[in-house]
């Protein structure tokens, strides 16, 4: 046991630790005020929904409780428990190459961990959604959705990870600044491309056909100077009843998407207030500087790693005996988040601000009380509770808090 061994077992448990007391913390505080409609909702949500909404809460945080443990678990198995080593050793035995032993490790892992996580997707999807009404998906469409899944990262992420483990290692010293290159490459013509290919490939997407509502979109697209590509319906029914509205694409495939589910639940004003929200991320540039944030960060990442591939005691404090290119990236995207899980109350924090900021944009382009009912609504219908523990919501949240956001909505008005 090495050193960084020993700096690998703290980071793993002081981040166990902190997730862990916070999601306590979340429970307690819930559970706490669940009896009781917030002040500043009690015209708008019923003690009834309330509940529901607390009840909600409380299974997914016990729940990822146990996630948590279970993944802090397997994490040790994989990693000093001998779990990569022993595939790793086998994939040797069978005499292919680095680049493509590096292919079949990590591919074939990846679909080890998948297996291992199907119960808790099982579990999450057909007894925690199904208990409170948010799940409509079959079985069938479940496994359906996996196998596409499947189907399409042999299809895409297969040739990626080849020409990854090619350039590691024919490259050179500077192979970690080609491969990024090439990710983000990859990362900007997905992004393209996901919303005329990929995403049909699951649901259906059809053209907003309520001509009032969408001449009222097309009025503010306009006076936003936003270009879109079309403005479609999303079948969410087919999944879950969860409400939801979004931008995809990037350049001149934008599109704007609506799950049908919200535009039943909330009348046109509402959904142009919405909108009108989703359109201040654009006008601030959101999208674009969580792009350069991201690209940033796994440059330096990347830099990290090709440093950290030319040091045994990386390979060998994490439970790998033969260093190679591919367990080094194996092993590095296992191990980073615990050393990075403090960076998560930053990038909240961010992500709060371009929320609030977007909010602002929207009251400034429509009636700022059109979105507080739209937000109620949508809290009301997806049972987000009202009444999370602030620290917890500090660190995890990447939308603000229910009370809060309304606050700055109606000091807007």
């Amino acid at each position: 046991m090495n050193n960084f061994t020993l700096l690998f077992i703290c980071s793993v448990f002081i981040a166990f630790f902190v997730q862990f007391w916070l999601s306590k913390r979340h429970l307690h505080h819930v559970q706490q005020h669940k009896n009781k409609v917030p002040e500043a909702f009690n015209q708008s949500i019923t003690l009834e929904a309330h509940q529901k909404a607390a009840e909600y809460t409380l299974s997914k945080t016990r729940f990822g409780l146990f996630e948590l443990t279970l993944g802090t678990l397997l994490l040790f198995l994989w990693t000093l428990g001998g779990g990569l080593e022993f595939i790793d050793q086998q994939i040797r035995s069978l005499g292919f190459d680095q680049i493509w032993s590096g292919v079949i490790f990590i591919f074939g892992t990846s679909i080890l961990m998948a297996i291992i996580d199907l119960p808790s997707g099982l579990y999450q999807t057909f007894k925690i959604e199904q208990r409170f009404g948010f799940n409509r998906i079959t079985l069938k469409l479940f496994f359906v959705d996996m196998a596409k899944g499947l189907l399409l990262s042999l299809l895409i992420g297969l040739p990626l990870l080849w020409a990854v483990l090619w350039l590691m290692e024919s490259s050179g010293e500077l192979w970690w600044f080609y491969t990024w290159a090439l990710w983000l490459s990859f990362s900007l013509v997905m992004m393209w491309l996901y919303p005329a290919v990929i995403a049909p490939l699951f649901n259906k997407f059809t053209p907003l056909e309520d001509e009032t509502l969408r001449v009222r979109i097309e009025q503010l697209l306009k006076r936003c100077g936003f270009k879109s590509n079309g403005i479609f319906v999303m079948d969410g029914s087919t999944r879950s009843s969860h409400g939801n509205a979004y931008f995809t694409g990037l350049g001149g495939n934008k599109r704007i998407v609506f799950f049908d589910t919200l535009l039943k639940s909330l009348d046109h004003d509402q959904i142009e207030a919405v909108l009108a929200h989703e359109l201040g991320h654009f006008k601030h540039r959101h999208v674009t500087k969580r792009l350069f944030t991201m690209a940033i960060s796994s440059l330096l990442g990347l830099a990290l790693l090709g440093w950290l591939i030319q040091q045994t005691w990386f390979f060998h404090g994490l439970g790998i005996s033969t260093p190679s290119t591919y367990t080094a990236l194996m092993l590095f995207m296992l191990a980073l988040p615990s050393f990075t899980f403090f960076m998560a109350p930053i990038s909240s924090l961010m992500m709060r601000k371009h929320e609030f900021e977007a909010d602002a944009f929207a009251a400034q382009q429509c009636d700022p009380e059109h979105l507080v009912s739209a937000l109620i609504a949508l809290y009301n219908d997806n049972a987000n509770t009202l009444t999370p523990d602030p620290l917890y919501a500090g660190f995890h949240y990447s939308h603000p808090p229910a009370a809060i956001r309304i606050q700055h909505l109606r000091a807007a008005i």
